[in-house]
Formats: structure tokens, sequence, C-alpha cells
């Protein structure tokens, strides 16, 4: 449904949509600026996980201006609730936007959501993680390939003990898909050379549960015997290194994460962390956006595309798929600083002067 027809729609559904939107993650909210041309609905899945708001979000919503100086983006988050984001959903194709990037809290639940929208004509782009229904498009990193990854640096980082040696695995929420991917390609590497003693699938990503989950491991198999430890991302990693500090663990065993969040890249450069992986969040935010905005102008995603996937449905699909990096404390400079995510005086607050110095981050 185009701007210029939408707007009897508009004033009959006000309340409804305000409060399905209401939702918002910080700063956010109808980011209209009135005027007529396509609206792109970007539906993020938590707050949780520091780089929706920080990164994505705003990378996205630039890239957006610079292709359609007349485009407006409605950005909400669900805050980890399905049925929130379902809700939402529904208030984008009640107002009638032109197009979504979806970054779906619950693949499965919000398939009915995405067979509404493209039966209203509104193409969905899913981002970062494959959602189910009758997508128009795919943006996201080679998930497995970011498990082989963090695989391979933590057995880098066990050295000696990498062969029988125990970890505990902390995975993500296995509804979301990206965690199967990223489950799937650690434990093709992991299997066989290590003893997985304990392992979790981690609710809504929870740094809380992850916590509570690490000390439970950390009873049952002493901390001595914790060689090291898969976390599936930062937020996870966070709460796997809180409870094995309050458990006067140390020197701590290596502990993977990914996302490249601030929070992470500090504790790498102070040790408490290994490693992350860092998927550059500008190019696939400007992959997404490219994607909506020719969703949204109704022209074919296949020349923004450069790969394909299967839907759930089993239908190619035009999809973005970009390269992982591994980040440990040897190349946060040329990484991460590089690439404009985070300035030195940004990573290396005043407790990290003699820790910055020594990773040449000074």
């Amino acid at each position: 449904m185009k701007a210029w027809t939408r707007d009897a729609a508009i004033a009959l559904t006000a309340v409804s949509t305000a409060l399905a939107l209401a939702a918002c993650g910080p700063g956010t909210g109808n980011n209209s600026n009135g005027g007529n041309g396509p609206e792109i609905g970007l539906l993020l899945p938590d707050a949780t996980t520091a780089r929706w708001e920080t990164q994505d979000s705003p990378f996205f919503k630039k890239r957006i201006k610079e292709l359609c100086a007349d485009c407006t983006v409605e950005h909400a988050n669900a805050k980890g609730d399905v049925a929130t984001q379902q809700q939402q959903v529904n208030a984008m194709i009640t107002r009638g936007v032109d197009a979504m990037v979806l970054v779906a809290v619950d693949a499965r639940s919000l398939a009915p959501a995405v067979t509404k929208a493209a039966d209203a004509g509104i193409p969905v782009i899913a981002y970062d993680r494959l959602a189910e229904g009758p997508i128009s498009g795919y943006v996201s990193f080679d998930g497995e390939e970011v498990g082989r990854l963090q695989g391979r640096a933590l057995l880098r980082a066990m050295g000696d003990r990498a062969d029988g040696g125990q970890i505990v695995m902390m995975n993500g929420d296995l509804s979301d898909p990206n965690a199967i991917s990223f489950k799937k390609g650690a434990l093709s590497v992991l299997d066989g050379r290590v003893k997985i003693s304990k392992a979790y699938d981690t609710y809504q990503w929870s740094t809380e549960a992850a916590n509570t989950n690490m000390s439970g491991a950390i009873s049952a198999l002493g901390a001595e015997n914790i060689d090291g430890v898969y976390a599936a991302n930062d937020s996870l990693a966070a709460g796997c290194i809180t409870a094995l500090k309050s458990n006067k663990v140390n020197p701590l065993p290596p502990v993977t994460g990914q996302d490249a969040e601030l929070a992470a890249v500090r504790r790498i450069v102070a040790g408490d962390q290994y490693m992350t992986v860092y998927k550059p969040f500008r190019p696939e935010a400007s992959a997404g956006a490219d994607m909506a905005v020719a969703a949204a102008r109704g022209e074919s995603l296949d020349p923004v595309a450069t790969d394909t996937v299967r839907s759930s449905s089993g239908k190619a699909v035009p999809a973005v798929m970009l390269t992982p990096v591994s980040v440990t404390v040897t190349n946060i400079k040329d990484t991460l600083v590089e690439d404009g995510v985070y300035t030195v005086q940004q990573i290396c607050t005043p407790p990290l002067t003699s820790a910055c110095n020594r990773a040449g981050l000074a």
C-alpha cells in the first residue's frame, strides 16, 4: 500500500498502531518525516544484544537516507517478546509500510505474520537470521562459519589441552535459526577433539541464564576441570565470565564470543575473554537497506543479491551472505578500529591503559 493511499487506514487504526509500536528500543519510535515516499519497517528482536540499537539500526537508517531521501523508517524493538513482535508486524501491515526488514525473535512463531505481510503485498527482508514464511530477501553471514571460527579459536587458546580437554558449551536460543548454525559449525570443529562435559541451549540469549548455567557447570565439574568455554555470543560470554569470577576461578579458561560488543572487546584486552566474532555491521546494514529500498519501490532484488538461499518452503530467495571475522587481542586494531567500529579511546578506558599498551592499542 503506497503512502498516498494509506492516510485513511492510519486514521482508523492510530490507537492500535501506537500501542503495538510502544515496545520500541531506546530513542526509537515513529521515525517518519512526514513525506510521501516509501515507508520501511525495521523490526529488531531484543535490547539485550547491544549491536541492534548501537550498530545495525543507525547504519541501516543512514544508508536508507543515502539511497532514498524521501523514504522513512518505522523502527520497533520487540525486547525479546514474540507476542510483541507479532503485534508490531501487524501494526506495520495496518499502517501500510512498503517493505519490512525483520530480525525475528522466533522464526517459527513469526511465520504467520510474515505470511500475512506477504498476502498484504508487503515484501519482508529477513535480516541476520532466516525467518520462516514467504520472505522476499535475506541478508546475513555464514552462520556455520561463525561457529567454526569460534571452535578453531577455542582449540588454539586451549593449547595442549585441546585434545581431550573438557569444555562447557553455552549455545544460543535454538528458536533462532542462527543459533542452530553456530552450534553446528562449532561442533564440526570440536567433536572428537574435546569432551563437551556440559552443554546448554540458552533461552533468549540471556546473560543471566548463562551465568546461572555456568555456575551450575562449575559446581558439577569443578573449576579445575574446565579447560575452555564455548559461548555463542558476547552476552553469553559475559554471563559465563561473571560466574567464573564469582567462583574465584583463576586463571580463567579461554571463552569465545560473537558480535564484537564494546564490553567484550574490553574483556578481550583485559584477558578475560579470548575472542569474539566480528560480523561487519556496516555492510550488513547497507545490504539490508539496499534490499529494503528496492523492495519498497517494487524493484527486483536480484541486482542487490550476491547469492540465494532456500526459504522454509524451499523457494530460492535472493540473498547477500557476508564473511565473518575472528577477533582476538592481536587484531583489534586492524579490524574493529580500522573499520571505525570503535576508537582506541572508546576501548582503552583508564583501567585498561597497561593492557592496551601491551596490545599495541595505545
